[in-house]
């Protein structure tokens, strides 16, 4: 005898008609319908499905355990809420082995935050399982709020309430428009991580979006002590609100006083900072920046983010230009010295296109050169040159002749983005150029991710010097003819 076939039905929001046509027809063809339900033994999932229900049916309620991480369970709450999974898939699979088709209601979409997943992960490896998608939450909210999500280029980004209010700040300050689900209890951290990021002002509670039941208010205005699980907090889409918001005809002009900051982060965390760029943080309304730049920056509240990508250096100098001519305090966040091979030249040539000049001011930062010398000595202790590998911005032929000029100077070089993914013949290319210059002894420091968690620091000589174990996250100093190792120290004398 064939088994039965494991269906996850997404019900959708909670309107019976947003059902889809697939979900009405599988609710009323199985043989099994099977739901979620607390102790009182009440169901939403079988509430919203009830239209499609015909007598007969053999239903199966799973009845949750526990519904607040409070148990006495000797697992804990998950010890618990395991336990209950493992059974329930038990019981499903007896109607399958009998050859019975089981649905298993699911409110939503079943694999976006559904509860029918626990159940696909454990019977789906020995019998037929499927899931019908359904209408989110999130995309009902968005409906009834009547404003969309997402357009054009805009970052939409999901999160879940139960993130530590500074992680959840962070990821809100780092996107376009968002969703935050799992409320209830955790109301009041997510309205701290709306306030510090920025986006409380345009953030909407939505609670039982498409029941009759349902209730819309800005999220400032709700009262915590009336929020249920079945919620979520809604930041639509900026630009659809900046073209709906009210023109003022008396509003005033930008206030005066805007300037851009150009930060130098240093190559890792805040003991690279300086008390200058601290400060500067500190003060910006607006940070702008690469993303991965802009997480290390701890979130103040009150103060907007603009994440961009790493190839768009123009196009953020000009946001940040943008913004401090509307009068704002803006800082663009740069990794290491914001001078070298970084943000500070793009701003400056950017500003110097201008009609109205706008204040920019350059704060240094530790370049990941100095930061990789200081884990092996003083390399850099005598006349040095520093070059980028990278031919994104400059043709290969000049890179060669300025190694070839520093090779024939005797010059420590300190070589920056030697490798990536699409580019990996460079550095090859450069030790052969050195090697016309110098002996194969050389000392080569290799310096990864300098002060952060996979910092990996290697010593070796030109000769030995292998580019295929090197990557984007490395700094090569290579040594000039008096560079010299001694017990493990690399340093060049300051007499020639």
């Amino acid at each position: 005898m064939s088994t039965g076939k494991l269906w996850g039905v997404g019900l959708g929001p909670g309107d019976p008609e947003l059902l889809t046509v697939k979900a009405a027809r599988l609710i009323s063809e199985a043989q099994v319908i099977a739901y979620h339900s607390a102790r009182h033994g009440r169901s939403i999932a079988r509430s919203v499905a009830e239209p499609y229900l015909r007598d007969g049916q053999i239903e199966e309620r799973l009845v949750y355990p526990v519904t607040t991480e409070t148990t006495d369970h000797p697992g804990g709450y998950e010890g618990a809420i395991a336990e209950f999974y493992e059974l329930s898939a038990k019981r499903l699979a007896e109607h399958l082995d009998a050859g019975r088709d089981v649905v298993l209601l699911c409110e939503g979409d079943p694999f976006f935050y559904g509860s029918y997943m626990y159940m696909h992960e454990r019977l789906c490896d020995r019998y037929e399982a499927e899931a019908v998608p359904g209408v989110t939450s999130v995309s009902a909210a968005s409906s009834v709020l009547g404003r969309p999500l997402v357009q054009r280029d805009e970052v939409l980004t999901v999160l879940p309430g139960t993130l530590p209010a500074p992680e959840l700040a962070r990821r809100l300050a780092d996107t376009d428009a968002a969703a935050v689900l799992k409320l209830g209890r955790t109301f009041g951290s997510v309205r701290e991580a709306l306030a510090e990021s920025g986006k409380l002002e345009n953030a909407y509670y939505v609670e039982r979006a498409t029941w009759e039941a349902q209730r819309i208010e800005p999220f400032a205005e709700v009262d915590p002590e009336s929020v249920p699980y079945f919620s979520l907090a809604l930041v639509p889409s900026p630009a659809y609100a900046a073209r709906k918001s009210p023109v003022v005809s008396d509003a005033p002009e930008p206030a005066d006083g805007g300037e851009v900051v150009v930060v130098g982060l240093g190559p890792a965390g805040p003991q690279w900072l300086t008390p200058e760029a601290a400060e500067a943080l500190e003060g910006a309304e607006h940070l702008v920046g690469y993303g991965p730049y802009l997480a290390k920056v701890p979130q103040r509240a009150g103060q907007q983010r603009h994440a961009s990508g790493n190839r768009v250096e123009a196009d953020r100098a000009r946001e940040a230009l943008s913004l401090a001519q509307a009068g704002a305090r803006v800082a663009v966040v740069s990794s290491g010295d914001p001078g070298v091979f970084a943000m500070a030249s793009a701003v400056l040539e950017q500003a110097a296109q201008l009609e109205a000049p706008v204040p920019v001011r350059v704060l240094p930062g530790v370049t990941a050169a100095q930061a990789a010398a200081s884990r092996v000595g003083a390399p850099l202790g005598h006349d040095y040159c520093v070059i980028s590998l990278s031919d994104r911005l400059k043709p290969w032929e000049i890179i060669e002749k300025r190694l070839h000029a520093a090779g024939e100077a005797d010059m420590v070089v300190a070589i920056y983005n030697p490798a990536s993914r699409t580019r990996t013949t460079q550095l090859a290319q450069a030790r052969e150029i050195l090697l016309t210059h110098r002996t194969q002894a050389t000392p080569v420091v290799i310096a990864r991710d300098v002060g952060g968690p996979e910092e990996d620091i290697r010593i070796t000589t030109l000769g030995d010097l292998d580019p295929s174990t090197v990557d984007m996250r490395c700094l090569l100093i290579i040594g000039s003819s008096k560079t010299t190792v001694t017990n493990g120290q690399v340093w060049t004398p300051r007499t020639y």
